[in-house]
């Protein structure tokens, strides 16, 4: 059914389905059209139009020549082609206040009206990780670090110079620190004490420090191979790698953990320490944790869910996540460089229990030439942890033959480390293989030829296992030599 208007002047028209059921409105002298369409005759009786009708609005009042024309007004909202989401990485925004004094929560208001939102560089990736300061707030990001001014903003001249006023603004101007450095996108590896802030940049090798004085590259102190090889080493061939770090105020230490594939049960890993005292790493440790952080005067560990605590006199020493292992340190004997010498024995200063397990010369690449080497037996199938040099306690034996902790009868004698006034000491007894113009080699010798040697202490398992180990200096007797 179709419906004739007459139209005298320029005017506009709208047609319009209503969903109700009343009395026919009027528009105008015009009454609702019943709708047929699709099968769905609808019914008029008298003036009730039952469920669906048309009717007919006009754009001017009353629809009167030159009357006030209605139209759509402002639009509270705007319709976009492609509604999609999109997601601003590089930007900020805040909401309105909560005050728990007073119950005000606007936390969940966003108002349209005011400046709430601020963008740092997109150039420099995605914002990784916030940290508020005092009244700055510090911004990282992929590949750069920002502070930006909280409730005030810097107001800068003609000539660049710049100074600070109390305006109302909540995120004010956003100034990049000097340093092409960001934290990748590893926000874990953030750890702060005082006013230091450390952490990771994986795309740039870099172990960092944030402090008064910028940043600074923490990792170029003796380690910058290590954390070259390292770094790189993660999330590469589809391994998930991960970077934790924390601050261990027990020790007033950096802690930072390297997993190479943490899916796996037993994952590579690296857990090492950066101490401000020396500027230097100066630990590795055996331990390999989920997340690392400090309360009061502890330091604590989640591995797997459960929560530890270290330096606890309660568990033995050297014990991490129920597993006992056993401490070392490897060092290098170089005195007189360009000298060469042979190395008569190995000394130390501290508590008993400690064994040698590798005393190596210096090679001269891969065919090893003239190395020589006093290293653990791992040929001797039944004993095949036996150490290089024995600690006090494992070398004891007695002139029956009888070794420890069988070596109960006087006198008891040392195959290892002796002591004299508190000192630890051994002969080197040369296990290297016959080397081209020797004419005594291997154990028809004392002593270890080279330039320089690396050598390996760890603490031994027999004596007073768990306890405290102490060591304060390690030396040897050289003599010159030639080869």
């Amino acid at each position: 059914m179709g419906a004739l208007i007459e139209v005298k002047y320029f005017n506009n028209f709208l047609l319009r389905k209503t969903e109700r059921t009343s009395v026919g409105p009027i528009w105008n002298g015009s009454r609702g059209i019943p709708e047929n369409i699709g099968g769905y005759p609808q019914v008029v009786s008298g003036d009730i139009i039952s469920n669906r009708s048309w009717v007919i609005e006009e754009a001017r009042i009353r629809g009167g020549y030159n009357n006030t024309n209605v139209d759509y007004g402002v639009k509270a909202y705007l319709v976009e082609d492609e509604p999609n989401a999109v997601v601003r990485g590089n930007s900020l925004i805040y909401s309105g206040i909560f005050n728990s004094r007073t119950g005000i929560n606007d936390t969940n208001v966003f108002s349209v009206g005011e400046e709430i939102t601020k963008s740092a560089d997109p150039a420099n990736g995605s914002i990784q990780k916030l940290f508020a300061e005092d009244t700055n707030l510090i911004i990282f990001q992929e590949a750069k670090v920002s502070r930006a001014l909280i409730d005030k903003d810097a107001i800068y001249s003609a000539e660049g110079g710049g100074s600070i006023t109390n305006i109302n603004t909540t995120i004010g101007t956003i100034q990049p620190y000097a340093g092409n450095f960001g934290i990748s996108r590893d926000p874990g590896s953030f750890a702060v004490y005082g006013y230091r802030k450390y952490f990771t940049d994986k795309d740039r090798n870099a172990v960092l420090r944030l402090s008064r004085d910028g940043l600074t590259e923490i990792s170029n102190n003796g380690m910058y191979d290590f954390f070259r090889d390292e770094l790189n080493s993660l999330n590469v061939g589809g391994v998930i790698g991960t970077i934790t770090g924390g601050w261990d105020i027990h020790n007033k230490q950096y802690v930072l953990n390297l997993s190479q594939n943490s899916s796996l049960q037993s994952p590579l890993f690296s857990t090492l320490s950066f101490d401000e005292t020396v500027l230097g790493w100066t630990s590795f440790f055996t331990y390999n944790p989920d997340q690392v952080f400090s309360l009061k005067n502890n330091l604590y560990t989640l591995k797997n869910g459960d929560l530890y605590q270290h330096y606890s006199e309660a568990v033995n020493r050297g014990s991490f996540y129920g597993v006992t292992t056993k401490s070392s340190i490897t060092f290098v004997f170089n005195p007189s460089v360009s000298l060469s010498k042979v190395f008569q024995t190995v000394n130390y200063e501290g508590s008993n229990g400690w064994q040698v397990d590798n005393f190596t010369s210096d090679s001269t690449g891969k065919d090893l030439y003239n190395q020589w080497r006093f290293t653990e037996d791992v040929t001797n199938t039944s004993n095949p942890v036996r150490p290089s040099v024995w600690s006090y306690v494992q070398g004891s034996y007695d002139d029956a033959g009888n070794v420890y902790p069988a070596a109960l009868t006087s006198p008891v004698r040392r195959a290892g480390f002796d002591r004299k006034e508190n000192k630890y000491f051994s002969n080197l007894v040369n296990q290297s293989i016959a080397s081209q113009g020797e004419v005594l080699w291997g154990n028809s010798m004392s002593g270890i030829k080279g330039y320089f040697a690396t050598v390996t202490v760890s603490t031994d398992s027999v004596t007073d296992p768990g306890g405290l180990k102490e060591l304060f200096a390690v030396s040897s007797n050289y003599a010159e030599s030639s080869y």
